[in-house]
């Protein structure tokens, strides 16, 4: 991935404003809207040490996440007081497993994943700059299984105000990365003007979005 040592840097300080220590309500609210079936396989890219996984857990029989710091899967296993069996892959990756979760560590573009029934992306694509976001959806596309879903959080602000990460991606480059499948916006939280995120960062807008994409 394009610095990842500034991804490994942020977490070896703990500069980790991205990480939420609760379930992402966004998540509860709408993931029934994928229709998932238990046996249905799941796919976190770039998950962390993500809540989301648990609760992804308790519904799913397998869930699959990749991460780039092991710092972060060290945390999330040792947080949650789970002993993970640790497998060496292919040279460049680790595969932490854990009853129904498996997280690689490593490269996201490199891990070796297999194909999934549904995505949950809250944190990733708005996490790439926009050079790298349309190789990041090609390879997320390659990971789906025929009718497979995407429930995917994005943010929508005038990018110019602040620097990313978290990036914006517009409903227009959302429709454009994914133009073969159909999008469809779930949700849209705008905040107003005196919303912690806009007062603080001086933006004129900001609105979280969520959607659901199928193959």
């Amino acid at each position: 991935m394009k610095d990842p040592e500034f991804w490994h840097s942020k977490w070896a300080s703990n500069q980790i404003g991205f990480h939420l220590d609760d379930v992402n309500p966004l998540l509860m609210d709408h993931w029934h809207k994928t229709e998932p079936k238990k046996e249905e396989k799941v796919f976190v890219p770039l998950c962390g040490k993500s809540e989301d996984l648990v609760w992804l857990a308790t519904k799913h029989d397998e869930v699959h996440g990749v991460e780039l710091s092991t710092i972060a899967v060290r945390s999330f296993f040792a947080e949650h007081f789970y002993t993970p069996l640790v497998i060496q892959v292919n040279g460049h990756h680790e595969l932490y497993q854990f009853d129904e979760l498996s997280i690689y560590t490593g490269d996201y573009f490199t891990a070796p994943v297999g194909t999934y029934d549904i995505v949950y992306d809250r944190a990733a694509l708005i996490a790439l700059p926009e050079e790298m976001r349309k190789e990041y959806v090609e390879r997320l596309k390659s990971l789906l299984n025929p009718g497979g879903r995407i429930l995917l959080v994005t943010l929508d602000y005038e990018q110019h105000e602040m620097a990313g990460p978290p990036f914006s991606v517009p409903q227009v480059e959302v429709e454009e990365l994914f133009a073969e499948f159909r999008v469809e916006r779930l949700y849209q939280d705008t905040a107003n003007a005196q919303h912690p995120k806009r007062a603080k960062k001086g933006l004129s807008r900001f609105s979280e979005e969520v959607w659901l994409i199928k193959s």
